[in-house]
Formats: C-alpha cells, structure tokens, sequence
C-alpha cells in the first residue's frame, strides 16, 4: 500500500535542501478533486480548519464547473508556517478521486516537480502527469471496511494528517465542529474513517508545528463584509443570491434578526437596491450584496441614491462577464462599469479590498463614507477574495465606526435639505423629525429639495454633490504600499492581485533587486497626491 515513496519532494524553501532538513518545509500546497457529492471542498474545509487552529497561515480556495448541483468541483489549501497572500504556483500533495473530474481543472492545478499524487486505485491516472509520485489508494473500498461509505474524503484527510504531519487530535474536533449538526453515529463513522487513513502513510511533508502558537481565525472575504457591516452598525439587508455573493446574504440572513435587524431576500437586483435606498432614507444603515450583472441593474437606482444623497453601501463581487459570464471564476471585470456607470454626473465612492482581512476594514469604510457623506458606496472584491478562506488575528477585526450627520433643532428651523456647504453634505432628516420634512425624488432640485430645470441649479448642484469626491479623497485616501522605501521598480495594481504581486515583490527582493509595488484601495476618488508622490520621490522619476 505504501509503496516505495522517497524524499524526492519540491520544496517552498531551495535552502532547506540538504539531507538533514528536506523532510522539513515552511509551507505546503494541498488538492483535493472529485465530482459532487466526493466531500472535496469538505475536506479542504476541515483541513484548513484544523490547521488554523493549530496556529498556521491557510489560504483555502475552491473551484466548481457551472452546473447548478453536482459536477467536478476542487479545493485547494495552501499551508504555511510564515504569512502567505496568495494561493501557490504548484501543488505538493495531490488527492484524485476521479480523473476525469482533474482534467476539468488542468489549467488550474498543476503538480510541482515530485509532488505526491495520491488517487482512486481503479482509476488509471493519465500517461502525461509525468514528474510525480503517483500512489493508488482505495479511497471507496477503504472508506467503506471503516464503516463510512460516503467518507473516502474523510479517510483522505488522514492520509494528509500523516504525510504532512498535522496533529491528529486537531482534524480529529475539527471534524466534530464541521459535522456537529449530524447524528453521533456519523461522526463516530468518519472518526473511524479518518483514524483508517492515518495509517496508510507515514510522514512525507512535514510542517514545523509550534506546539504554543496561537489560534488563527478562518473566514471568507464574504463573511469578513458580513461582519464588518454588523460592527458598522448595518441593520437592513437587502439581496437577491447571486454567485459569488450570495454567502453575504446567507450570514445575514442568520444574524441580522438576532440583532434586531432584518434581512430581506428580495425577487430581483433592482427590487434590492430599491429596498436599501428606502431603509436608507428611512434612518437604518443599509447594504446590499451582488454580482456583475446585478449592478447593471442596479445602475439606475445608484444614481438615485447620489441625486437624494441617501447613503447606501453596495458589496460587489465580480466574476468572469460579460453577461452572467462565467459564475464561479474570478475576474476584474467590474472595474469600470463601478466607477463610470451612469447617465449624467453620478458621484459614487469604490472601495476594493485586496484580502479577506482587508475586505472587513473596506466594508467599514464604505459604511463610514456612506453616512459621513450620504453618497452609494461600492465594495469592489472578486470572486478569488469573497470566496477564499484565510487566517487571520482576531485582534484585527476593529475599525472605528462613523454615524451620519442628522439635521439639529437650529437645521431644522428652516430646513434646507441639500443646503449648499463646503464639503457637499448637508444634515440629513429621518421621516418623524419634527420640521423634517423636506420633497425628494430622483428630479433635480433646489436646496429645499423642490424640483427644478434650471441650468443654473443644475451646476449648482452637480458642482456640490462633485465635492463630497474631494472632501473623501482628503480624508480617506486609502491605499497599501509594501517593498522598500527607494526602488528601481515600482509595480501599481489593485484588488486580488495585491497578493501575488506582493510574494512577488518580496521574493525580488530577496533575489537583490529594488521592487516596491503600490496598491490603491480607494479607487473612486483615486488618491491621486499619493499615487504622484511615490512615483516621483520614491521611484525617481523626472
């Protein structure tokens, strides 16, 4: 069963190399891939659970096709004993149950150079995976004698725990917390299960565990802006599911009405942001969640919110377009439909997180500005961020919480809704405020809120609404910056990509070259002074 396997492995580190420490690695890249119903991604879950609690740096991603159930579907968990921010460029242990379910995914999963293929015994793997140490396990036969039919998965994250060396006890209770919901005897049957593939091999791959390290946290980027809306104080939530946005609305719709809030899954993307813009208006922090084609529909109703200067926050998380494109892959694909999208002047703020750490703090951010400034917000992630499982320091999970300005009793005395002002925002009245009362639609109008055509007004107006954009872009010119402080090469990118591109940057570095790269988290208005000034000073450029 074991076969003749050898320490022919490829390494993160090249200097670990030696014959002392080259069953030692500081970081380790996992797949597992089968078809619907295998526990592929459940797998990758409990893994990344387990060696998050175990004080690890994980980065868990997954890959489905497009059916609606069933079909292939992947996970891949990229392990780590120093920080990582992006997935690996190669796999070191690869888990196969069905290869026809892997050649899907062969543009997307790539065996390093004497990886461990580990797959389904009956199923030949293909002449061409060459450079790899293929070992057949009877995942289904094995499962089965351990008295869990359907945990081949299970037994398969034994065979990890024993070829990686992660403590057994800690997949062991992250096993009881995925499956806690289910019958004692199902537990029981995938303890067994998991127990039957500790002992199909020994150690090949082995991670330095610190027996004191600390816990990590592990979330989606979707459910670090779910948290983050409720510590701004969101409490209306408005959405229609959408891949690869819908767990937004799945965790709301379990903690909102804990909290006293409300959480409604409405029949469309223009009905959702319609539902926001009322809340809104009607005093209640609000969000709304979705996908490419359902901020094409949202268009209109964001021009609303600008022209009624009614705060609204709008978590976007592109795909692969145009049209429903492609659901479950990610691409930066929303760029300019966020920023530009309208008819007439329609000042919005974009946000765009670069992780699932930085996807809290930008969600709190959108509802800082939202309020501050009584402007629609767009949180700006991809599909690779939203869907991601990361660690992360629960410590880092706090952001100061900003309220909106509401008119006073001297406001509200004359009440001059969109009453000209240096920074464009004007105190806002909620329906019930004595004296409050003031006209508003989606019309042009005077400062008291009353329609008009005039080109005067219009200017006016447009030019105020325009300096709300000036006065975000001085107090919330938000962006990241690693590499050193004088480099011969600078890089500039955004979202996602921050992460490859700063591994990249570190190991330039490393390599004897001065690389910086600079990442724009504000994306509308863009902070341009910064952007300016490093690449004149810090780049030398003329």
């Amino acid at each position: 069963m074991r076969g003749d396997i050898g320490p022919s492995l490829r390494w993160a580190d090249p200097d670990m190399r030696t014959e002392e420490t080259r069953q030692v690695t500081t970081q380790i890249t996992v797949s597992i891939v089968g078809s619907g119903g295998d526990g592929a991604v459940a797998a990758g879950d409990i893994l990344a659970m387990a060696c998050a609690r175990e004080g690890l740096h994980v980065i868990k991603t997954e890959a489905y096709g497009p059916q609606i159930r069933g079909g292939e579907s992947s996970c891949t968990v990229r392990i780590s004993t120093v920080p990582i921010f992006s997935q690996a460029d190669a796999i070191d242990a690869l888990i196969v149950f069905n290869w026809a379910d892997f050649a899907r995914f062969h543009s997307e999963l790539t065996p390093g150079a004497g990886a461990l293929v580990f797959h389904e015994e009956k199923d030949a793997p293909p002449a061409e995976l060459t450079s790899v140490r293929l070992i057949p396990i009877p995942f289904t036969v094995l499962a089965r004698e351990a008295g869990a039919p359907s945990g081949k998965n299970i037994l398969a994250l034994g065979l990890l725990a024993s070829t990686l060396g992660i403590r057994p006890d800690a997949i062991r209770e992250a096993i009881r917390r995925r499956f806690g919901k289910k019958a004692e005897a199902v537990i029981e049957g995938n303890l067994k299960a998991f127990d039957k593939g500790l002992e199909l091999h020994p150690e090949e791959l082995r991670l330095p565990v610190k027996s004191d390290a600390k816990p990590f946290l592990l979330m989606s980027g979707n459910e670090a802006s779910a948290i983050a809306a409720i510590d701004a104080g969101c409490r209306f939530f408005a959405g229609y599911p959408i891949t690869p946005s819908s767990e937004i609305l799945h965790f709301l719709a379990d903690w909102l009405p804990k909290l006293g809030g409300t959480c409604l899954q409405t029949e469309d993307e223009l009905a959702a942001i319609g539902a926001v813009v009322g809340g809104s208006f009607a005093g209640v922090k609000s969000m709304t969640a979705t996908s490419g084609p359902g901020l094409s529909l949202m268009a209109e109703m964001n021009g609303l919110a600008s022209i009624a200067e009614i705060p609204a926050v709008i978590v976007n998380v592109q795909r692969g377009g145009p049209s429903t494109g492609i659901p479950t892959k990610s691409e930066q694909s929303d760029l300019l439909h966020a920023v530009f999208a309208s008819h007439g002047d329609t000042p919005r703020a974009v946000i765009a997180p670069t992780d699932v750490e930085d996807s809290y703090h930008c969600t709190v951010d959108a509802f800082n500005i939202a309020e501050e400034f009584q402007i629609p917000v767009i949180v700006l992630s991809d599909q690779s961020i939203a869907q991601r499982r990361q660690t992360l320091a629960a410590s880092t999970l706090s952001h100061e919480v900003v309220d909106r300005r509401l008119a006073s009793a001297e406001d509200l005395e004359n009440y001059r809704r969109y009453r000209d002002s240096e920074d464009g925002v004007s105190p806002m009245s909620i329906p019930g405020m004595a004296g409050g009362i003031y006209q508003t639609n989606g019309l042009e109008h005077d400062e008291y809120g009353r329609p008009s055509a005039m080109f005067e007004t219009h200017e006016k107006m447009n030019a105020r609404r325009y300096r709300k954009l000036e006065a975000i872009a001085k107090k919330y010119p938000l962006f990241t910056r690693f590499g050193p402080e004088e480099a011969d090469l600078g890089i500039l990118c955004w979202g996602s990509s921050a992460g490859p591109v700063r591994e990249a940057v570190e190991a330039l570095n490393a390599a004897g070259m001065k690389v910086a790269a600079f990442v724009p988290r504000m994306i509308m208005p863009l902070p341009v002074e910064e952007i300016g000034g490093e690449l004149t000073t810090r780049l030398a450029l003329p």
